[in-house]
């Protein structure tokens, strides 16, 4: 591979129900440090200005918190990605909370609109609400039905308000392609809390579903075989992590932590194979919060993990 890295910094937590998400980023980097590295120093780095004054206003719909400026987050970082694409980079995305996979997203779809993308989401959430299903608004809960163009009417339990409609009309159709992603495009793994909004979807839809468990009986190797696959027919693929993916027992430093995940090196070697196949084109990273946390651990975690990612990348 020729293509250079290129860090895109999201310092954004808006989208997330506890604060500190937005820390992230710098505790990675504080994390490499620790370690000695000079990895930011090697890799041109850039960031995505954030509305986290937001936070100190009010949150406006109860079922869609912010999104105003999650609409605006979406749009900066889907130019930033589209620019690097087009730039021949490869976008690490360092984001704070996972509001920001619509961006991410987006602005892939923007570089390649014409591309069937594939996504590989590893979380332990299926972040798959929209303000329709949401029971807590909080938009880092949605980026997947913003993605897929999905308003689940018929789990309906909120009524929202016009100015919340067309918000979320104009989240969908960032860069007027809608939807983005399709749900025979998409694979979870490690997905173990969801709703029964969410539920209803994954079933309806069939998604294509690897759980902690299965990543055990199966064996890593196998289940990174069997999701590139599965996406064979994809010509673009993205990688999204999100930490929470991994089990509270090696750290809590993240918002929403959940029994039963991976662990650190399980998520490195799944992480590191699958960035190795040539239709990976970008590579997220998102929700370390180390105001949760002991001794900044979930930013170790990451930082670990981002560099077996980017040591296969540059090694294929």
């Amino acid at each position: 591979m020729t293509k250079s890295l290129k860090i895109i910094e999201v310092k954004s937590e808006i989208g997330a129900g506890t604060r500190g998400a937005s820390l992230g980023v710098d505790a990675i980097k504080i994390a490499a440090l620790d370690y000695g590295s000079r990895f930011f120093k090697k890799h041109a780095c850039v960031e995505v200005p954030n509305e986290n004054h937001l936070l100190l206003e009010s949150s406006g719909s109860a079922y869609a918190k912010r999104i105003s400026g999650i609409l605006t987050m979406t749009e900066r970082l889907s130019d930033m990605v589209r620019d690097t694409l087009n730039e021949k980079h490869f976008p690490v995305v360092l984001g704070g909370d996972h509001s920001c996979a619509a961006g991410t997203i987006a602005g892939i779809k923007a570089a390649y609109p014409k591309s069937r993308l594939g996504l590989i989401w590893i979380d332990a959430h299926a972040d798959i609400h929209s303000p329709y299903t949401t029971p807590s608004g909080n938009m880092h809960g949605m980026p997947l039905a913003i993605s897929l163009d999905e308003d689940n009417l018929n789990s309906k339990v909120n009524q929202l308000d016009q100015e919340t409609i067309n918000y979320w009309y104009q989240l969908k159709n960032v860069g007027n392609i809608a939807p983005k992603i399709k749900y025979e495009d998409l694979v979870m793994i490690s997905v173990r809390d969801t709703e029964k909004p969410e539920d209803y979807l994954l079933r309806k839809n069939n998604v294509k579903m690897f759980s902690t468990a299965e990543v055990r009986k199966r064996g890593v190797e196998r289940v990174v075989i069997e999701t590139m696959m599965y996406l064979d027919h994809c010509d673009i693929i993205l990688l999204s992590f999100d930490v929470d993916a991994l089990d509270p027992t090696s750290s809590r430093g993240t918002g929403t932590p959940v029994t039963g995940g991976l662990t650190e090196r399980e998520a490195g070697i799944m992480l590191s194979r699958m960035v190795t196949n040539p239709k990976v084109c970008c590579f997220e990273i998102v929700e370390v919060n180390p105001t949760l946390d002991r001794e900044n651990q979930m930013a170790e975690h990451a930082f670990e993990i981002l560099v077996k990612v980017t040591n296969a990348f540059r090694n294929d």
